[in-house]
């Protein structure tokens, strides 16, 4: 009508109202997803408890109980008294790994993800291109020529040989150059140089803080995955210098095994790293909310 009658207002055309689109929340069908999630998840801790909470026979009990038993700490401290086992060692051991590991992993990888991300050099899409091809390679093809260099070293039986290879990796890059590339702002940079700020300090200063959120999840799952760490550990370190799983996999060595024992001792191992869930899980996504909004 305003375009046949120029002098007509505007507020005399009439204006359609727009359809509020109600907002449905998750229906049963995500919550039944979720709660078929969380139960498969759960439910091999909770079996490895009724295990570990019996004796001998109850593996091969058809009439089994899904109360658990009464012998738990009667087997945890079979585990931790095992002379094969030798508890403690590999317990630091593994705390002494699986941290500096963590800690080495964060500060390089948000190094890296840093330049990635926000500085301009030759060849920085093939270099990253490079690195997140690494992932595709698996491990198992890398075991024999890293063995021979440890070798070379003299470093195995040590643990030097496991923490070196995994001081950096590829994943770690990845995840901290898409982090950094979207939650900190250039100008943020730009005023650090300015201010007279260098490279390095302006990483600090500035791009360490706005990682943290992402630094922090990496830093758990780095050390989730270097605590449950066997297959290399087992290859480079020998029996006097071993770390958690490897010492555990001693169980199950005998003629006879005693699976209450071994899962009593799987549930040893496992307990730190529920401590963890529970101590940083809050924190944590407080932390990757907060992140979540600022960018």
């Amino acid at each position: 009508m305003s375009a046949l009658n120029p002098r007509l207002p505007s507020s005399a055309v009439p204006r359609r109202r727009k359809r509020s689109i109600p907002r449905r929340g998750p229906g049963l069908v995500a919550y039944g997803f979720l709660a078929a999630v969380i139960l498969g998840s759960v439910f091999p801790l909770y079996w490895s408890l009724l295990i570990g909470s019996g004796d001998s026979s109850t593996i091969n009990d058809p009439a089994m109980s899904w109360i658990p038993g009464g012998n738990f700490f009667a087997n945890a401290a079979s585990v931790i008294n095992n002379e094969s086992v030798n508890f403690w060692k590999p317990v630091t051991n593994s705390i002494i790994v699986s941290t500096v590991v963590s800690a080495s992993v964060v500060f390089f990888s948000t190094l890296a993800g840093y330049a990635f991300a926000k500085l301009r050099f030759r060849g920085k899409r093939g270099l990253l291109t490079f690195v997140i091809a690494t992932m595709a390679v698996p491990t198992q093809l890398g075991v024999v020529p890293l063995f021979i260099a440890m070798s070379a070293f003299g470093w195995t039986g040590t643990l030097g040989a496991v923490i070196v290879p995994a001081l950096v990796t590829a994943f770690g890059v990845f995840w901290m150059t898409q982090y950094l590339s979207q939650s900190l702002p250039d100008e943020l940079i730009e005023a650090a140089r300015m201010d007279g700020a260098s490279m390095f300090r302006s990483f600090w200063s500035v791009g360490l803080p706005a990682a943290r959120p992402a630094a922090a999840m990496l830093a758990l799952f780095t050390f989730i995955t270097t605590w449950t760490n066997f297959f290399w550990p087992f290859i480079v370190l020998n029996a006097s210098n071993p770390t958690l799983p490897v010492s555990l996999a001693t169980l199950q060595a005998n003629y006879f095994v005693n699976y209450s024992i071994v899962l009593a001792g799987v549930l040893l191992a496992t307990i730190p790293l529920i401590a963890l869930f529970a101590v940083a899980g809050r924190q944590l996504v407080a932390g990757i909310m907060q992140g979540a909004v600022k960018g």
